[in-house]
């Protein structure tokens, strides 16, 4: 069995290393790298463990063969290329909690910062200058506090400030009135927040929808007189407007951690006596380095080891818990789908799965993006987990999950059912003693286990039909592990589900079709069902 390799290919804590090591995980920690020499390594890596340095790019990603797992020791995932990581089948994870605390901390010390002069005065005294009455500040206390964001690192910013005696408003377009009222803040919308703070800071990502929302139209809706913080992202500020507002007196002052290109060796802002600058510094703490690097050890290798996911942003979040709980349903729902798809040959509209019993009380999200894989992957290469949903988008499948009562002989149920121009299509089964069973298909009751290969005929419900498949198997040289059957109704349709020990080729498959009251013969073939 091959081992579990990571590579660590940006400095990081050596704790990582360890949490690595004791979980039996071969580790090489390079440092920085070029791309050229991560693309000569990473093609015998299961995991690559990052910082901000390196840049996981489509081609790093082509290279990664054996790659499942990336993961940032930290927030934001600016240097990695997620939806071709997503195409690629390759989980993306990072650290949100990791330096919220660190993160918080820096905008306030920036903010109090800011309002008292403290890094100009400082310099001044350093300088001989005792300058006592330029640096003038003001008080925080009763001032008003405008945060856009009220995320992880948002609400600690948030609750602190309250702590020093501020008032906080929101702007959030997901922030609940439920969560407000327990953060102690006012939710308000971007106008109001702009147009009534004293303070503004920023706490949002840098997505098409937050790039620039300080513009300059936003910026001269600002209360005059106010400050401005921003330890988020580079590009959530037009700079060149808040150097004109700065200049003009509108905005008293501002504090930079981020910057529209980094590493920044110069911008408009810098050198304004009402600007303090700081070269990214929101996570860089001893604590922070060292919590976001174990965090990030641990999910990568939970994720390897165990299949539980945390904090991925192109994947669902599953517990190792969760990852045991539905691993014998993860199994079931493959052969289901597998079955599915190898029948079906027809462009596929819609893809419907409902649980019944126990398993409709778990986390089925992961259930049915494994249907979803297994279903189209007769169809499409380099399909998986984390880019099937994508996949069946790309090609306007539409998904549905249902959930039902139960009242039958079973304790569990999953059935799946494939849309067609033409037709629907329904696969059934169950668990028994933890196995996977299938238990109808079409509205066809049999039980049958699943193997490697296996034959699916529809036929008319005819006397001798038992002994003309048995006959030609023996004719052919095709010996029959199990053989199960069901129908409709008397001399209706159907179905003879055989196990076989071999693959059967086109030619048997021909001729098998050509026995009379036979409808079609497919055969089956499962790989070992490998998820």
């Amino acid at each position: 069995m091959t081992k579990v390799r990571v590579l660590i290919s940006d400095p990081m804590s050596s704790q990582a290393v360890s949490v690595f090591e004791q979980r039996g995980i071969e580790v090489v920690q390079t440092g920085k790298m070029t791309e050229q020499e991560l693309l000569a390594m990473i093609p015998d890596f299961d995991g690559l463990a990052i910082r901000s340095a390196t840049n996981v790019t489509e081609a790093v990603l082509a290279a990664a063969t054996r790659l499942k797992v990336v993961g940032r020791a930290g927030i934001g995932v600016d240097n990695v290329d997620v939806p071709a990581s997503t195409a690629k089948g390759v989980v993306v994870m990072n650290t949100p909690m990791g330096n919220a605390i660190t993160t918080a901390e820096h905008a306030l010390a920036m903010m109090f910062s800011l309002a008292r002069h403290i890094p100009q005065a400082n310099q001044t005294t350093h300088a001989g200058a005792w300058a006592k009455s330029k640096y003038m500040g003001i008080e925080l206390t009763g001032k008003m506090l405008g945060i856009i964001g009220s995320g992880n690192i948002g609400s600690i910013v948030a609750q602190k400030a309250i702590g020093f005696g501020l008032k906080v408003q929101a702007y959030d377009p997901y922030l609940t009135e439920e969560r407000a009222n327990a953060l102690g803040i006012k939710k308000v919308e971007l106008e109001k927040l702009l147009t009534t703070s004293d303070v503004v800071s920023l706490h949002v990502p840098k997505t098409p929808e937050t790039e620039n929302i300080i513009s300059a139209t936003a910026i001269n809706k600002m209360k005059k007189g106010a400050l401005l913080i921003n330890c988020a992202r580079g590009g959530l500020v037009d700079e060149l407007a808040l150097k004109v507002a700065l200049e003009s007196g509108h905005l008293m002052g501002a504090a930079l951690d981020v910057y529209l290109e980094e590493p920044a060796k110069e911008n408009p802002l810098f050198g304004m006596e009402n600007v303090i600058c700081t070269p990214h510094l929101g996570a860089s703490t001893t604590e922070a380095q060292e919590k976001v690097a174990v965090q990030i050890a641990e999910q990568i290798s939970d994720y390897l080891l165990e299949g539980s996911i945390k904090n991925a942003l192109n994947a669902p979040n599953l517990s190792a818990e969760e990852a045991r709980q539905l691993s014998p349903y993860l199994q079931l729902v493959n052969y289901l789908g597998a079955f599915a798809g190898q029948l079906t040959n027809t462009a596929i509209q819609g893809i419907t799965v409902t649980y019944g019993g126990d398993v409709a009380k778990m986390n089925v999200e992961p259930l049915t993006t494994q249907v979803v894989k297994s279903v189209l992957s007769p169809r499409f290469e380099n399909i998986n987990v984390v880019n099937a949903r994508d996949v069946a988008k790309d090609r306007g499948i539409h998904i549905t999950e249902a959930k039902e009562d139960l009242e039958d002989v079973y304790h569990n149920r999953v059935t799946i059912s494939i849309i067609t121009k033409d037709k629907t299509r329904n696969v059934c089964g169950t668990l028994i003693q933890n196995r996977p069973r299938l238990v109808e298909i079409k509205g066809i009751k049999l039980e049958s286990e699943f193997g490697e290969h296996m034959l699916y005929i529809t036929n008319q419900d005819e006397p001798g039909m038992i002994g003309a498949i048995g006959l030609f198997a023996a004719d052919r040289g095709i010996n029959i592990a199990n053989m199960h059957l069901g129908r409709r109704e008397s001399r209706g349709d159907a179905i003879s589900l055989l196990e076989i020990d071999a693959p059967i080729n086109q030619t048997d498959l021909e001729a098998l079709r050509a026995i009379e009251h036979i409808h079609d013969a497919q055969y089956l073939h499962f790989d070992s069902l490998a998820i």
